[in-house]
């Protein structure tokens, strides 16, 4: 029979079991749980940003600043509005922050790419603390496990192991030689959380240039579409003066103005294409109308020297490369560790009444626990050189990686050099004519057709140095 005795421990102890059990599910979740936003620190939270925000100032040199912690990337935080005629009036800031919320999707998955390598960092260095566990067994016998004789006058029947057994254990194992290989495994989840976060930034970089790149294309469709209709409007009026004379118009004009006529289409509908690709990238209803304001003139006065030492210390590729060299040393340690006795400390308190008369009810206990391989045929052998193959090949990549990226900094800063002196001609042109514009009248579609060519040469101009430009930020791993 269960004595009520019994029945009282056995409440108690399962009492404690369903406590505990709660108490871990909580410690869980509390754990797992991260904010839905954005869970990381500043530096990381300016990277997962918008696009460039350029500040520029024509009077002194470069006045953009390229900072490498936060890419000077800013989040879009307020949606385009039109204005009272129906056209969204748009400048470069604008367009960029607004297709970066409309691309969210491709920033959120770097987002929860860094959270995930950062969680799992978290992960393993959680090892390097005690594991507390808890357990309980309620086993019922359905025969009696028997009698045992008492020593000594007069001879009593004992039961040791009882028919109905409870045992609540609860244990704290503190592991000592696996530290060392436990500081080798968060070495390689660091290094997969700094490759996280220097790849995090490039959704936001590759939408803002081609936000960028469509801008100015449309920019420049817009000055040939100008263009082309002053070039419309001089055979026009060449037609006019030639009617109002009475003179015969021959085929040779008609033409002309046919071809004129012509040459309208062709940039009025490159006009559409880009707007509605404009459109689509804010995520604005097709057919929006879309008026640009040209930016302010990009200045820059960035070095060979500058670009070279930040894109060796800050260039994603630099940064995996040499990461993934940290990890390759850390998993041949790692792999070194095996010939390590595995050693841990361990201690708990027991409630049992499984086993009586030779063990109290409760009790606690301290021990140590201790296991190592003699032998396994060779495999430890073959996986440190394995290892050691892999951490000279990466060391190896390192080294052809900043190959790869030196020559590359150094073609596109020459690009970027030669990109400048178009812009800055560009920009001379533009600024005389003017000046000769003024003895002309404002309303003369000769000088509006030369002026909306030589600013349509200057937006080419000015996109090539951006794109250039972007470049060289890109290979200093500012986004």
């Amino acid at each position: 029979m269960i004595t009520h005795s019994y029945a009282w421990y056995r409440s108690i102890a399962m009492l404690m079991a369903i406590f505990f059990v709660g108490v871990g599910g909580w410690a869980q979740d509390a754990v797992n749980a991260t904010p839905y936003g954005n869970p990381f620190n500043a530096p990381v939270a300016a990277l997962l940003g918008a696009p460039y925000k350029f500040a520029l100032d024509v009077k002194t040199k470069s006045t953009e600043k390229v900072n490498v912690s936060d890419g000077g990337i800013v989040r879009a935080k307020a949606a385009l509005t039109p204005a009272s005629d129906g056209v969204f009036r748009l400048t470069l800031d604008e367009a960029q922050q607004a297709a970066a919320g409309a691309s969210n999707p491709l920033v959120r998955l770097g987002e929860l790419q860094v959270e995930a390598a950062r969680q799992h960092r978290l992960g393993v260095e959680a090892q390097y603390f005690p594991n507390l566990s808890s357990s309980f067994l309620d086993l019922h016998y359905n025969k009696h496990p028997g009698d045992v004789l008492s020593a000594g006058p007069p001879v009593v029947a004992v039961n040791i192991i009882s028919k109905d057994s409870n045992a609540v254990n609860l244990l704290a194992v503190q592991p000592i030689t696996p530290l060392f290989s436990i500081y080798q495994l968060a070495k390689i989840a660091h290094a997969d959380e700094n490759i996280a976060r220097a790849k995090a930034g490039m959704p936001g970089a590759e939408t803002a240039l081609r936000v960028e790149k469509n801008f100015f294309e449309l920019l420049v469709a817009q000055r040939e579409l100008t263009g082309a209709e002053a070039d419309s409007k001089k055979i026009q009026a060449k037609w006019l003066r030639a009617s109002s004379s009475e003179v015969h118009i021959s085929t040779e004009q008609e033409q002309e103005m046919i071809s004129a006529e012509k040459a309208i289409i062709g940039p009025a509908s490159k006009v559409k294409e880009l707007t509605a690709s404009l459109d689509e990238m804010l995520g604005l209803p097709e057919g929006t109308r879309l008026e640009l304001v040209p930016p302010a003139p990009l200045v820059e006065d960035t070095s060979l020297k500058e670009v070279a030492d930040k894109a060796m210390a800050a260039n994603p590729e630099v940064v995996e490369a040499e990461q993934t060299a940290i990890k390759a040393h850390a998993g041949l340690t790692l792999t070194k560790l095996t010939y390590v006795p595995t050693v841990g400390v361990l201690g708990g308190y027991a409630f049992q009444n499984m086993i009586n008369l030779v063990l109290p009810r409760s009790f606690g206990y301290i021990g140590v626990s201790a296991s190592w391989t003699i032998f396994d045929f060779g495999k430890r052998e073959d996986g440190v050189k394995e290892s050691k193959a892999n951490a000279e090949a990466a060391d190896l990549g390192v080294q052809l990686t900043k190959a790869k990226v030196a020559a590359g900094v150094k073609s596109s800063y020459l690009e970027l050099d030669r990109s400048r002196q178009f812009y800055q001609l560009a920009r001379r042109m533009v600024s005389v004519s003017q000046f000769v514009e003024a003895s002309y009248k404002p309303d003369d579609p000769e000088v509006a057709s030369a002026r909306a060519k030589m600013e349509a040469d200057l937006f080419r101009a000015e996109l090539e140095y951006r794109q250039a430009y972007a470049k060289v930020k890109a290979l200093m791993g500012a986004r």
